[in-house]
C-alpha cells in the first residue's frame, strides 16, 4: 500500500487506542462515584468491553489492508522491523 495509507492507519491506530483509554479511565471513575451494581456503571462497563473488543477486530483488518493483504501476519510483521 502506500505510505499515506499506511500512515492513515496508524493515526486511526493511535485515535482508537487513546479513545478505549479514555473509555476505561471514564469507566473507572464512574466505579468509584456511582453506586455498586448502578445500572449506568453496568451498560457503561459492557459497552467499553464491546468498544475494545471491536475496536481490535477493526483494528486488525485495517492493519491487514494498511500493509496490502500480505498472505501471512508474518509477512506484516517482516515489513514493520524491515
Amino acid at each position: 500500500m502506500t505510505d499515506e495509507i499506511l500512515k492513515a492507519y496508524k493515526e486511526v491506530e493511535l485515535a482508537v487506542e487513546r479513545y478505549i483509554t479514555l473509555l476505561h479511565d471514564h469507566v473507572r471513575m464512574l466505579q468509584n462515584v456511582e453506586p455498586p451494581g448502578s445500572d449506568k456503571v453496568v451498560r457503561l462497563t459492557a459497552g467499553s468491553k464491546a468498544m475494545t473488543d471491536s475496536a481490535a477486530i477493526y483494528l486488525s483488518y485495517a492493519k491487514y489492508v494498511a500493509y496490502g493483504m500480505p498472505a501471512s501476519e508474518e509477512m506484516i510483521e517482516d515489513e514493520i522491523q524491515g
